[in-house]
C-alpha cells in the first residue's frame, strides 16, 4: 500500500511539474513588415520551436505603431522591438540616454516592465538607426557624405527626391529630427511615401531612380545600401538615438516559459552590424527567403539542428 501511495504520489508530482507546459497556449511570435522585422522574427520563432515551445506565425504584420499596439493588447507575445523606439513609445525624446545603449536599454526594460508588464531581453550589440542613402553618382558629384552635406546640396537647390515610408515622413524622431539639426525642409514634391516600413523598398526605389528618386530612407544594418549603389550619410549631431535590436516579450508568457531568455540570449548577442547586413543583403539583394536565412544561420551556429 505504502508503495501504491508513493507511486501515486509520484505521479501526482509529475503532472503538477509538467502542468503548465501542457496548459501554456501557443506563443504567437510577430514582427515588422520590413526586411529585418521578417529576419528577427524568424530567428525567435525558429529557436522557440526548437525547445518544444508550439508558436503561431504572425511575422511581418505591419508597421511599428501596428505590432507595438498588437503586443499590448495581447495579440502578439514576443517580437524584436529596438530601444531607441521608447523614447517614441514613452514620448521622451528629449533624454539623452536614448544616446547611449547601455542607457537607453535599462531606460525602456524599465518603463516597459512598469507600465506594460512587457520584458526586454538581451539585446544585440548592432544599430539599427535611421538615416538617408543617396545614390553614390549624387553623392560623389556633389561630395556628400554626411547630413550637414546634405544640407548644404538642398540650401544651393539641388535636385532631390527621397523614398520613405509615413512612418519616417511624419515620426517627430526621424525625417523631422534630421530636418531641425540640418537646417533644411523637404517638400511635399521631394518625398515618395511608400506603403510600410521595408527599406529593401525604399534602397531599390532610389537604385532604379522609380520617380525621380535619388535618396531613401534607410537603417544601419541594411545590407543591400553599398550592393545597389547607395552611399550612407552619416549624422554628426547625433541625432538619432541608439536603436539596438531585442526580443520584447509579455511577462505572462515568460512565466510560463522563463526559459525564453535564455535561449535567445546568444543568439542575440551574435548579431553584431556586419552579422545582420550580411544576413539583411542575403534576402533583399539574392532574394533568399528570411525564414530559410535564419535557419541556415542558426544552424551553422549551433542553435537549432
Amino acid at each position: 500500500m505504502k508503495t501504491l501511495n508513493r507511486i501515486a504520489g509520484a505521479l501526482a508530482l509529475l503532472a503538477a511539474i509538467s502542468l503548465p507546459l501542457q496548459a501554456a497556449s501557443p506563443v504567437k511570435v510577430g514582427s515588422k513588415i520590413d526586411t529585418e522585422g521578417a529576419l528577427l522574427g524568424n530567428i525567435i520563432l525558429q529557436v522557440l520551436e526548437s525547445h518544444g515551445v508550439k508558436t503561431v506565425n504572425k511575422l511581418q504584420l505591419g508597421t511599428t505603431p501596428v505590432v507595438r499596439g498588437a503586443i499590448t493588447s495581447g495579440e502578439l507575445d514576443i517580437y524584436p522591438e529596438y530601444t531607441g523606439n521608447g523614447a517614441f513609445f514613452f514620448k521622451a525624446e528629449s533624454d539623452p540616454a536614448w544616446k547611449n545603449p547601455q542607457a537607453g536599454y535599462e531606460k525602456v526594460k524599465k518603463l516597459d516592465a512598469g507600465q506594460n508588464r512587457l520584458i526586454w531581453l538581451t539585446p544585440a550589440p548592432a544599430n539599427n538607426t535611421w538615416t538617408i542613402a543617396v545614390r553614390q553618382d549624387l553623392a560623389e558629384k556633389n561630395k556628400l557624405v554626411s547630413l550637414a552635406d546634405l544640407g548644404r546640396y538642398l540650401k544651393a537647390g539641388g535636385a532631390f527626391r527621397l523614398a520613405a515610408s509615413a512612418e519616417f515622413i511624419e515620426r517627430p524622431d526621424a525625417l523631422p529630427a534630421f530636418e531641425k539639426a540640418y537646417d533644411f525642409k523637404l517638400g511635399q514634391d521631394q518625398l515618395l511615401s511608400l506603403a510600410g516600413g521595408d527599406t529593401a523598398v525604399t534602397i531599390k526605389a532610389a537604385a532604379q531612380q522609380t520617380s525621380g528618386v535619388n535618396a531613401a530612407m534607410a537603417y544601419g544594418t541594411d545590407g543591400p545600401v553599398a550592393a545597389l549603389g547607395l552611399r550612407t550619410l552619416s549624422d554628426p549631431q547625433g541625432v538619432q538615438p541608439i536603436y539596438a535590436p531585442a526580443p520584447v516579450v509579455r511577462e505572462a508568457v515568460l512565466q510560463d516559459w522563463p526559459q525564453i531568455g535564455d535561449w535567445l540570449q546568444p543568439v542575440f548577442a551574435s548579431l553584431d552590424e556586419k552579422t545582420l547586413q550580411r544576413l539583411n543583403a542575403r534576402i533583399a539583394v539574392e532574394g533568399l527567403d528570411a525564414g530559410a536565412v535564419a535557419a541556415e544561420y542558426l544552424k551553422q551556429k549551433g542553435w537549432v539542428k
